[in-house]
């Protein structure tokens, strides 16, 4: 009798019987199959396409911390300009609003300001002729203050010298009294609001002797007659 072999090749000589049933007999419970439940042979867990893959991480997560302290650096200095830039920005912006807000309001103070110039011309001319007396000068005073608070500046006196930038010349002539062109004589007063001239002072402006062209002087000298001319006109 042969002695029966203990083992070959595929196996230990014992039969091999594997249950592929899907559902456990004993508890009833459904079986997961074998394929899903082992990896392939080759495949690395976490890998993108295989059962239990996990999504790339961020490339940050791949560098050291020096690497990663860079970054945020870096980002901080980024955010840091943006900020910078925002807020220099801003504070233009509001320098550019107060500054056309300030131009707005001077502009229609001085449009209300020039239509009352003639009013205040009116008063003058009472005062100087001593016609303001009473409530009317009460009133009149209490209009020059409330002009002289929106920042109404009055100018041109008798002797101030000659400045074509607010000064209005109506009528000129030559005289030994003065060194320059000077007003000798104020027509009507200038106004103005701030450094804007609403008005400019309308005078007479004098000028040295000196400065007389000759032609003129010429024809100022008195030219003595003759003999002959007195027969001609006698004739």
């Amino acid at each position: 009798m042969t002695d029966r072999p203990t083992g070959s090749e595929f196996g230990d000589g014992e039969p091999v019987v594997r249950d592929k049933r899907r559902i456990d007999p004993d508890t009833g419970a459904a079986r997961e199959p074998a394929d899903s439940a082992a990896p392939a042979p080759g495949a690395q867990p976490g890998t993108p396409g295989t059962p239990g893959a996990q999504p790339p991480r961020d490339p940050s997560d791949l560098v050291g911390p020096s690497a990663q302290e860079a970054l945020l650096t870096e980002a901080l200095k980024e955010r840091t300009a943006d900020l910078q830039r925002l807020q220099a920005e801003y504070v233009n912006y509001k320098r550019r609003v107060d500054r056309d807000r300030e131009a707005s309001r001077e502009l229609v103070i001085g449009s209300v300001l020039t239509e009352l110039l003639g009013t205040l011309d009116d008063v003058g001319r009472a005062r100087e002729a001593g016609e303001l007396e009473g409530a009317f000068k009460a009133v009149a005073e209490s209009l020059e203050r409330v002009t002289e608070k929106l920042g109404l500046v009055k100018f041109g006196e008798k002797g101030d010298t000659f400045d074509p930038r607010i000064h209005e010349a109506l009528l000129h002539n030559y005289s030994d009294e003065v060194d320059g062109p000077t007003a000798t004589m104020i027509m009507q007063p200038g106004y103005r609001l701030g450094e804007r001239v609403l008005r400019a002072a309308r005078v007479a402006v004098s000028e040295p002797t000196e400065q007389l062209p000759a032609d003129a002087a010429k024809a100022d000298v008195p030219v003595e007659s003759t003999d002959d001319d007195a027969d001609r006109s006698a004739e």
